[in-house]
């Protein structure tokens, strides 16, 4: 369901593949790849303007429109602010979980989807737990779909705030970004690579405004042959070496619930991996440290890092309130304002 390999990684004899039909709606947004970096910059500058806005004014933007959270995973961040943000525009939001609905009984995504249309949603925020989810939903109910994670495919409105996070610190007052805008900027992200959609976004994402991602982290959970590294994106196994180049340490959790079958010493991880005061403070004094939770601390950071100075975890999280208003408010308005797909 992701975009086709590029003509020159497929045999001479084999055809190109045809356009993607995805999204269907102009709305949607289920992959960083979907935007351009005309439609990135005015998603970060219309995040600026609504965080800024007369809540008594922006509550009027999508009065009364209806906005589905369809969540099959537990979330704490991503559902909080995509909820906060819609509702700060106005729209009216339902919560529907796999505990507490027919899902549990067994329903298919595509019979809850056409459901909460049938039931008047507008849009639908989707987590799930199978990648390339949102683009069955989207194809079922030609609703705008909001990407909001898919197994361990991608999370794109993570990989925006991040942005908006990085360019905060590195860029102070950049919104309008081109294939230049993080040229010599280094971000390392270490951790579970394998199992994460937020890195996965974040290769697809950065890497196309010029910065050098830096993937760290053992064999068992960054092997080299499973990742396709495109375009400025390296594989560094020494975090040592890998924090020392960096602007932007990115760390991640280490995904028990995704470990089954995966052999990994925790103790022998910490002392590889783990981002402590003393390795930030002599290899990498200046650095921004993201985080996408949630945390567990003393395994890949330490408290003293998680609630340093040079963490930047919990703008993270008020940027996706920003983020995600911004993204909710162009999945209902898109049409109109865009005139088609970004």
């Amino acid at each position: 369901m992701t975009q086709a390999t590029t003509s020159a990684r497929r045999p001479l004899t084999t055809p190109p593949a045809p356009p993607s039909r995805f999204p269907y709606n102009p709305g949607s947004l289920l992959s960083v790849q979907d935007l351009s970096l005309e439609a990135v910059s005015r998603i970060l500058a219309r995040a600026t303007v609504l965080e800024n806005q007369d809540p008594l004014q922006r509550d009027r933007i999508l009065a009364k429109r209806r906005v589905a959270l369809l969540f099959y995973e537990a979330s704490t961040r991503t559902r909080t602010s995509f909820e906060l943000a819609a509702k700060a525009l106005g729209a009216d939001t339902t919560l529907v979980s796999n505990l507490s609905s027919s899902i549990e009984k067994g329903e298919t995504l595509k019979d809850t989807g056409l459901t909460l249309r049938a039931l008047g949603a507008e849009a639908i925020i989707l987590r799930h737990n199978s990648s390339g989810a949102p683009w069955l939903l989207e194809e079922m109910t030609h609703l705008p779909v909001l990407n909001a994670g898919d197994g361990m495919h991608e999370h794109p409105t993570q990989a925006l705030l991040d942005l908006r996070t990085i360019l905060a610190h590195l860029r102070p007052g950049a919104e309008t970004v081109n294939d230049q805008t993080l040229a010599g900027v280094t971000v390392t992200i270490t951790g579970d690579i394998l199992h994460s959609r937020v890195a996965r976004s974040n290769m697809l994402l950065l890497p196309r405004l010029g910065a050098n991602v830096v993937l760290c982290g053992p064999k068992e959970l960054l092997p080299e042959l499973a990742l396709s590294a495109g375009p400025g994106i390296t594989i560094e196994r020494d975090f040592e070496a890998a924090l020392r180049r960096s602007q932007v340490a990115m760390m991640l959790r280490i995904q028990a619930e995704r470990l089954a079958g995966l052999q990994l010493d925790l103790d022998e991880y910490k002392a590889a991996y783990q981002l402590t005061g003393q390795r930030l403070a002599r290899l990498a004094p200046q650095a921004v440290v993201l985080h996408p939770g949630p945390i567990i601390r003393g395994l890949e950071i330490t408290a003293g890092v998680a609630d340093g100075v040079q963490s930047a975890i919990l703008e993270q999280v008020r940027n996706g309130v920003a983020i995600r208003m911004a993204v909710v408010e162009r999945a209902l308005l898109a049409a109109q304002q865009e005139g088609g797909r970004a």
